[in-house]
C-alpha cells in the first residue's frame, strides 16, 4: 500500500470511529441527551458530543493497531502453519467465543443470573463477523472468509478487553459497536486500496520509463 493510501485509510477510519461512537453514545445515553435538549442546554449537549467523538478516535486507533497487528500475525501464521492456518484460526475463534461467555459469566454473574445475556453478547460479535466475512468473500474470493471472520471475532474481542474487564454495560456497548464498524470498514476497504496502490505504482513506473526514453532520444539540434 502506498503512503498516500495508508494515510487515507488512517484518516477515514478515524472519522468512522468518531461518528459511530457519537451515534452509539447518543443511543446508549439517550435519557441524558433528551434531558439536555428539553432544557435547551445546547452547549453542554455539544460538549458531550465532542467528548464522545474524542473517545471514538481512541477506539479507532485501537482498531487500527489491531488491524495491522493481525496482518503481521496472518503472514506469520501462513508461514508457520501453512495449510493448517485456517483450522488454527477456527479453533481460536471457538476458544475466544467460549471464553467470552464462560469467563465473563464466571466472574461477573450474580447468583441465579441467566447466562443468556452473556451468550447474546458473544452472538452479536459472531453474527457481525459472519456478515462481514460473507461480504468480503463476495468482493474478493472464498479463501477470505475464515481470515475475515477471525479478525472480526478474535481481534475485536482482544481490542475490547479493557472494557470487558470493567463490565460497565453502557461502556461495553459503547466500545463494541465502534470497534466492529471500524474493523469491518478497514477489512472491506483494504483490497480496494491495495489494488489502487498497484495501479498507482504501475502508472508511476510507466511515467518513469517514458521519461527515460525521452531523455535517450537524440536532440534535433
Amino acid at each position: 500500500m502506498t503512503s498516500r493510501n495508508w494515510v487515507h485509510l488512517f484518516v477515514t477510519t478515524l472519522v468512522v470511529g468518531a461518528v459511530t461512537t457519537a451515534v452509539v453514545g447518543f443511543i446508549v445515553r439517550w435519557s441524558e441527551f433528551q434531558q439536555l435538549l428539553s432544557d435547551f442546554n445546547i452547549l453542554e449537549f455539544l460538549s458531550i458530543l465532542v467528548w464522545l467523538m474524542g473517545i471514538g478516535l481512541i477506539f479507532s486507533i485501537l482498531s487500527q493497531m489491531g488491524f495491522f497487528a493481525y496482518l503481521t500475525i496472518h503472514r506469520f501464521g501462513l508461514g508457520i502453519f501453512k495449510s493448517l492456518w485456517n483450522a488454527v484460526q477456527m479453533l481460536l475463534i471457538a476458544f475466544v467465543l467460549f471464553d467470552l461467555v464462560y469467563l465473563r459469566y464466571d466472574v461477573f454473574a450474580e447468583k441465579g443470573e441467566s447466562v443468556l445475556p452473556y451468550i447474546g453478547l458473544a452472538a452479536i460479535v459472531l453474527v457481525a463477523g459472519i456478515i462481514v466475512a460473507m461480504l468480503k468473500v463476495r468482493q474478493t474470493n472464498k479463501e477470505a472468509f475464515i481470515p475475515a471472520l477471525f479478525f472480526m471475532v478474535v481481534v475485536t474481542v482482544i481490542e475490547w478487553v479493557p472494557i470487558l474487564r470493567v463490565n460497565e454495560q453502557s461502556w461495553v456497548y459503547l466500545m463494541l459497536f465502534p470497534l466492529l464498524v471500524c474493523n469491518a470498514y478497514q477489512l472491506m476497504v483494504l483490497h480496494k486500496l491495495n489494488q489502487k496502490s498497484i495501479e498507482e505504482r504501475k502508472a508511476l513506473e510507466k511515467k518513469r520509463t517514458t521519461n527515460k526514453k525521452a531523455q535517450k532520444k537524440p536532440s534535433n539540434a
